[in-house]
């Protein structure tokens, strides 16, 4: 069943975000906030398909840690899910993005007009201070900074190296950092075919303190994040597998 489930998702979503791209494109000539509400419209409809076909609900704790205002969300990564939950829960979030996916067609046309922040993994010190520059921007608008501190998605119980974005664009700014952990990967994996009935937690943490050094910061950030995580798995019946490390270069620190 869960089989037949993944294969009728897979008919329903990719075309449905195929023909959502195609019918989108003349937003590109307006306002980005058009676009980014709908994207939103995107997502909830994509949300929708995964309910009713695979089964998958969704529960949300601690919305009450979210500030007013522009503040980062940092963001476990383990599913494609987690691209999409941030745009219905925040209001017009703007995501921290690998540069190569505005080559998609249709959809990198959409993506760059509704104003995410593009970074060039490989670019080191200049990728941090672009993403400092634009985040400034998306912050003094009073919106969301959405940052996978991992940098790429994960398997359940695999550890990665976290990314300085997050503490690079904190210390720069002064915004808030809310991080946030999921147990997605338990029933929508990294590159899974599979998606498997049951409930998804995506759980909001409080803020982390204000004034933490860089290296302070990125330390109290993973170790909230992945200790949450690995309780929302507990919690589900589903142990973490033991942690696996999967070293990836940091870029180096702006200047």
């Amino acid at each position: 069943m869960t089989y037949l489930r993944s294969v009728v998702f897979n008919l329903f979503f990719f075309p449905f975000t195929a023909l959502i791209c195609l019918f989108g494109q003349p937003l590109r000539l307006g306002r980005p906030h058009w676009t980014r509400l709908y994207v939103r419209y995107w997502a909830m409809g994509a949300m929708a398909i995964v309910r009713i076909v695979c089964g998958i609900r969704i529960r949300i704790e601690g919305r009450e840690n979210l500030p007013d205002g522009g503040f980062i969300l940092a963001a476990k990564h383990q599913s494609a899910f987690d691209t999409m939950i941030w745009l219905m829960v925040l209001r017009q979030p703007c995501y921290v993005l690998k540069q190569e996916l505005l080559d998609l067609p249709l959809w990198g046309g959409l993506a760059r007009h509704s104003g995410i922040i593009a970074v060039d993994r490989g670019a080191g010190a200049s990728a941090l201070r672009g993403l400092v520059k634009q985040g400034r921007e998306v912050l003094a608008e009073g919106r969301a900074v959405v940052i996978f501190p991992e940098g790429t998605r994960t398997l359940p119980g695999e550890r990665v190296a976290y990314q300085p974005g997050v503490a690079a664009l904190a210390t720069a700014t002064g915004a808030i950092v809310v991080p946030a952990a999921t147990d997605s990967g338990r029933l929508w994996g990294r590159r899974a075919f599979w998606k498997t009935p049951g409930t998804i937690t995506v759980s909001i943490l409080p803020p982390l303190p204000a004034g933490l050094r860089r290296e302070a910061m990125m330390t109290m950030m993973e170790n909230v994040i992945e200790t949450r995580t690995a309780e929302l798995f507990e919690m589900s019946g589903h142990a973490t597998p033991n942690s696996t490390h999967r070293q990836e270069k940091r870029p180096a620190p702006a200047a």
